[in-house]
């Protein structure tokens, strides 16, 4: 192993953080880490490409999430050819995990897409709005406006489950 592998350091820098910004989009710790986990082949298998730009983690975190579109994607096909399977959000978040994590995950999960995928580049990835509409090609506005939609429809639904627990 060679100890200047860019990839490498990447992974050894960016792997835990991608994880978790991923399993804040899926729910799912095990299919996070499986997708974090191809980006970087893919990031091996396009080294160049992959040495040569400027913001690693974003292009892995773009790949990621491109990877995860193409998961959903296949199992609403599925879905549609096999109605016995659904393509829904199943949060496994792994053994020990708090009660307030799933019910994030949970609400992030009634989310749809886009303003999913801002929310946890925002709150998660610590991106500021403007870096965000970059990364997402999208005006600040619009970044601003999901979160907005996004705080609104969460709220619904961790006071909805708060109120649920205290009865």
């Amino acid at each position: 192993m060679d100890d200047d592998d860019p990839v490498r350091a990447v992974y050894d820098l960016s792997y835990r953080r991608l994880v978790t910004q991923v399993v804040a989009l899926c729910g799912n710790l095990a299919e996070a880490e499986d997708v974090v986990q191809e980006a970087f082949v893919t990031a091996m298998t396009h080294r160049r490409d992959f040495v040569e730009v400027s913001n690693k983690e974003a292009w892995l975190r773009t790949v990621a999430v491109n990877l995860l579109r193409n998961r959903w994607r296949r199992a609403r096909v599925t879905a549609r050819i096999l109605p016995k399977l659904r393509a829904e959000l199943s949060i496994d978040l792994g053994p020990g995990t708090p009660e307030d994590h799933v019910a994030i995950v949970y609400a992030l999960g009634q989310l749809s897409l886009p303003v999913r995928i801002t929310v946890v580049l925002h709150y998660v990835a610590d991106l500021s709005v403007a870096q965000v509409a970059k990364e997402l090609g999208v005006p600040e506005g619009t970044v601003k406006a999901r979160l907005s939609r996004a705080r609104a429809q969460m709220a619904e639904h961790l006071v909805d489950r708060a109120e649920a627990d205290h009865v």
